[in-house]
């Protein structure tokens, strides 16, 4: 079987999201077809995000807000009830866009994603209506 290397994998996710009918849109489809795992680094200059894996537990992504939710300088009233990002009022939605609160802050490692395995690094704006997921470079 073939060997991959990390460039080889990055390569073929940006073809594939290049040759992709909906690049750029913010669709769940992209979200999870168009992702690099924590493994992988997040070539220098490219925009990504960190969501919630969809397969994480419900104990997980309450973990996961708690802990973005106690740290220092973070605004969880994102989340909480009038504010932009409450809606759907999902734990998968609120832990999503504190997660990615967390990774933009402390400079877009991999680890910074991790979460124990729960983070996924995305290469699509996940952003929906009014809930804009922060970016910074």
């Amino acid at each position: 079987m073939a060997q991959f290397n990390n460039l080889s994998i990055l390569f073929f996710v940006f073809f594939g999201m290049l040759l992709s009918s909906n690049f750029g849109k913010t669709t769940a489809q992209n979200i999870t077809t168009h992702t690099i795992t924590t493994q992988d680094v997040v070539p220098p200059g490219t925009k990504a995000w960190c969501v919630a894996k969809p397969s994480t537990s419900d104990g997980d992504l309450r973990s996961n807000i708690e802990f973005v939710c106690q740290q220092q300088g973070f605004r969880c009233n994102i989340i909480q009830e009038g504010g932009q990002c409450y809606t759907p009022n999902t734990l998968i939605n609120h832990a999503s866009v504190v997660m990615n609160l967390y990774f933009q802050k402390y400079g877009h490692f991999d680890h910074s994603c991790s979460f124990l395995g729960t983070g996924l690094i995305v290469l699509t704006d996940p952003s929906y209506e009014n809930c804009l997921y922060s970016y910074t470079q």
